[in-house]
C-alpha cells in the first residue's frame, strides 16, 4: 500500500505549521528535523494527540519534530515500512503483535491482512498505550454472555487495515473460538459506523475501545464506548486468560491478559478479563541514533505537560514508555535517553518478564 500520495493536503498544512512555529515569537528560526509519523485514520485519537505533541516539541526547542500523518491504520503502517525509502526517515505507530505477525505474512492465519512477509526486527522507541479494543466485545443483548455465544450472530469489527479494531479481533474469534466469516456474519467497517450499527441494534455485538497503562490506575474510555453507554444498558463480553494463552502459543504473539476491576468501564458490574496489546512508536534499525535519542528525550520531558493537553495522554507514565522494552528490541538512541533519564532500570528489572520478542529468522 503506497501512502506517499495519501492526504498531501494534510502533509503540507502540517509542514507550514512546523515552519511557522519554528520561527518562534521573535521570528528567529532554529534548525529542526521533521520526521513523518505514520498513525491511523482521520478521527482517531493519536492524530490530534500527536499534532499537539508536535507543537509542544517545537515550543520546547527540540531539534526533532514528529510530524503526524493520517494512514488507513496500523496494519497499513507496517506494510508501508517494508518500503526501503521509509527506513531512515520515518517513525510509525505500531503494536507488539503487528511486528510479530508481520513475520508470518502470507501464512493462512494472517494472509487476509498481511499478504506478504515483513521480516524486519523494527526497533521500538517508546510505549504510548495499552489497548484493549478487539480483545473483548460489547452488546446490548443480556443473553450473550461469552464469546462462544457470538457464533452464528452478527458481529461488527473495524477495518482490515486496523490492527486492534479489525485484525486482532478476527484472530481471537477464529483461533480462540472457531468463529469465522463462514459460520457467522462478520462485517468490517470504520469505528464510527460499527458503533452506530450496535446502537441501532443492527448487529448483535461489536468491538469498542478503552486503554490503560502498566499500573492500571489510569483508564482511557474511548468516545465510541461513551456513545454506547449513552444509548442503552451496555454489556461486556470478555476473553479469559486461557484463550489469550492459546492464541499466543499458536501465533507467537505477546498479548497480555488483564482483569479490569468492576466499575472501571461504564455499566461494568463485575470484573472483566480482556487481552491487551501494547502500542509503540517504532523505527527501522537504520534510523539515526541521535534522532531516536532526541525524540525519546523530548517525550520524556514533555509527557507530564501532555497529560493536561489531550485525553489520550492521561495514561502516560515513564513506566508505560519502557514496558516491554529490552536491549534487543529497542533503538540504541532511545536506550541512551532512558538511561540518561534514570528510567531504563524499569524496563530491564521491573518489567523483565514482559519483554516484546520477535520471531527468529
Amino acid at each position: 500500500m503506497n501512502l506517499k500520495k495519501h492526504k498531501l493536503k494534510l502533509f503540507f498544512h502540517q509542514l507550514a505549521m512546523v515552519l511557522t512555529l519554528a520561527m518562534g515569537a521573535t521570528g528567529a528560526a532554529y534548525a529542526v528535523d521533521s520526521y513523518p509519523t505514520l498513525l491511523c485514520p482521520q478521527g482517531c485519537g493519536p492524530i490530534a494527540a500527536d499534532t499537539i505533541l508536535m507543537n509542544q516539541m517545537i515550543k520546547a526547542g527540540s531539534s526533532v519534530v514528529l510530524q503526524p500523518q493520517e494512514t488507513p491504520g496500523y496494519v497499513a503502517n507496517i506494510r508501508e515500512m517494508a518500503n526501503k525509502e521509509r527506513w531512515g526517515n520515518t517513525v510509525f505507530a505500531t503494536e507488539d503483535p503487528i511486528i510479530q505477525l508481520a513475520f508470518r505474512g502470507g501464512d493462512p492465519e494472517v494472509k487476509e491482512f498481511l499478504p506478504d512477509p515483513i521480516q524486519i526486527r523494527f526497533k521500538l522507541l517508546y510505549g504510548e498505550a495499552w489497548w484493549a479494543q478487539g480483545k473483548f466485545f460489547a452488546t446490548y443483548n443480556p443473553d450473550l454472555k461469552t464469546v462462544q455465544d457470538l457464533k452464528g450472530k452478527k458481529i461488527a469489527l473495524g477495518l482490515r487495515s486496523q490492527s486492534d479494531w479489525g485484525f486482532f479481533s478476527r484472530l481471537f474469534l477464529e483461533h480462540g473460538y472457531g468463529i469465522t466469516p463462514e459460520n457467522s456474519t462478520i462485517n468490517h467497517m470504520t469505528p464510527g459506523s460499527l458503533t452506530q450499527k450496535l446502537i441501532d441494534r443492527n448487529v448483535d455485538a461489536a468491538v469498542t475501545v478503552f486503554g490503560t497503562e502498566p499500573d492500571m490506575k489510569a483508564w482511557l474510555i474511548g468516545g465510541p464506548m461513551r456513545q454506547l453507554e449513552a444509548a442503552g444498558d451496555i454489556r461486556y463480553i470478555g476473553i479469559p486468560k486461557k484463550i489469550v494463552d492459546k492464541v499466543n502459543k499458536k501465533l507467537g504473539t505477546t498479548f497480555l491478559s488483564v482483569t479490569v476491576p468492576s466499575g472501571t468501564l461504564p455499566n461494568q458490574k463485575e470484573d472483566l478479563q480482556v487481552a491487551i496489546n501494547r502500542g509503540y512508536k517504532a523505527v527501522h534499525p537504520t534510523f539515526s541514533e541521535d534522532a531516536a535519542y532526541q525524540i525519546v528525550k523530548s517525550v520524556l520531558e514533555i509527557g507530564p505537560k501532555m497529560k493536561e493537553l489531550h485525553p489520550l495522554w492521561t495514561i502516560w507514565t515513564p513506566g508505560l514508555m519502557v514496558h516491554g522494552l529490552s536491549e534487543e528490541n529497542t533503538h540504541p538512541g532511545a536506550i541512551r535517553a532512558y538511561k540518561e533519564a534514570g528510567v531504563w532500570n524499569m524496563a530491564v528489572q521491573d518489567f523483565a518478564d514482559f519483554k516484546v520478542t520477535y520471531p527468529t529468522m
